[in-house]
């Protein structure tokens, strides 16, 4: 690895001001407000505030599921998308394809959330981003003006925080921030974490074995918690590892359910294990689904193990 570059592995590069600029631009998929030949939901693109260029892509099935010609009110899944906090937006190819599925087969409305992204906005900007759009949503439904697809669709009381990769680190601690506030009519009733990004100083077993792999090599990883982290600090801050002891613990025990899915193959496994043995130990109701073949964003790449993924996801909402 001695002649390994993560900025060119990553496809960025670093600018005097701290910035970066990403040289490679994934292809986008626009909203459709309208139903489209075989596509199954209908989407369209919201801002949140327009001073910190936050939004949202609401997404909800065509076919609406009914009860006695009444339409059935379905569970809101916030969402928050992976990227190692740097790259990727709701519009993003990937990104939609993962929501569209994700409305389609559980089915629900998705709330996928472009939240701001590392270096120019280190972390917890990404949680406070969280956390002001799970508030919007809350005031949709008291709002005489308010988003009609949530209101007319959306199951206020049936929530959940859904986050992949740094989505599922920003859904953990978005849960945390928002364990004080006072949500009517929303009622967060879990939380979704697929294959949580988390690290810490000293090396995981995991990150060792995987150190070389080839889409999230470790010299990738330091670089995404570098460009993500406070400045000043380290991969022991409790962004990057919650399981340092510290008085953020007494916020995880007020998490309600919580779904961890990883793989055997991911280079964070060993994180995410110990992150499930923390959750425990809190008094936290957390299922974990470890599956010992697959690498990190194999559900992005194998249509069989996404699907897998989404039919997990599905069981804990509606068991």
């Amino acid at each position: 690895m001695s002649n390994f570059d993560a900025h060119t592995h990553l496809g960025i590069s670093i600018n005097p001001d701290g910035t970066v600029t990403r040289l490679f631009n994934s292809p986008t998929t626009a909203a459709n407000p309208e139903p489209l030949p075989g596509t199954p939901t209908v989407s369209k693109d919201v801002t949140i505030d327009a001073n910190k260029q936050t939004w949202v892509r609401i997404l909800r099935p065509v076919k609406l599921p009914s009860n006695d010609n009444t339409v059935a009110r379905l569970p809101i899944l916030i969402y928050f998308h992976s990227g190692g906090f740097v790259f990727q937006n709701p519009d993003d190819f990937a990104t939609n394809r993962k929501c569209v599925q994700i409305a389609a087969d559980i089915p629900s409305i998705v709330v996928s959330v472009g939240f701001r992204r590392a270096p120019e906005h280190r972390l917890p900007t990404q949680y406070h981003d969280a956390r002001d759009a799970v508030l919007w949503i809350n005031s949709q439904l008291t709002d005489p003006n308010g988003e009609k697809w949530l209101k007319d669709y959306g199951d206020f009381s049936r929530s959940y925080l859904y986050g992949c990769g740094c989505g599922a680190n920003i859904a953990f601690n978005a849960a945390i921030k928002l364990a004080d506030d006072n949500l009517e009519p929303l009622r967060i009733c879990g939380v979704v974490m697929n294959q949580p990004m988390f690290g810490g100083e000293k090396r995981a077993g995991s990150e060792l074995k995987y150190a070389t792999d080839q889409t999230l090599p470790l010299p990738v990883l330091d670089l995404m918690w570098r460009l993500a982290l406070p400045e000043e600090t380290d991969r022991d801050h409790r962004y990057c590892n919650p399981m340092v002891k510290g008085p953020h613990q007494d916020g995880v025990k007020k998490l309600g359910r919580v779904l961890v899915i990883g793989y055997g193959g991911d280079i964070m496994v060993d994180r995410q294990q110990e992150f499930v043995t923390m959750l425990a130990k809190c008094g936290v109701q957390v299922e974990a689904r470890f599956d010992q073949v697959g690498f990190h964003n194999i559900d992005m790449v194998d249509p069989a193990r996404a699907a897998a993924a989404v039919n997990i996801v599905k069981d804990f909402i509606l068991g």
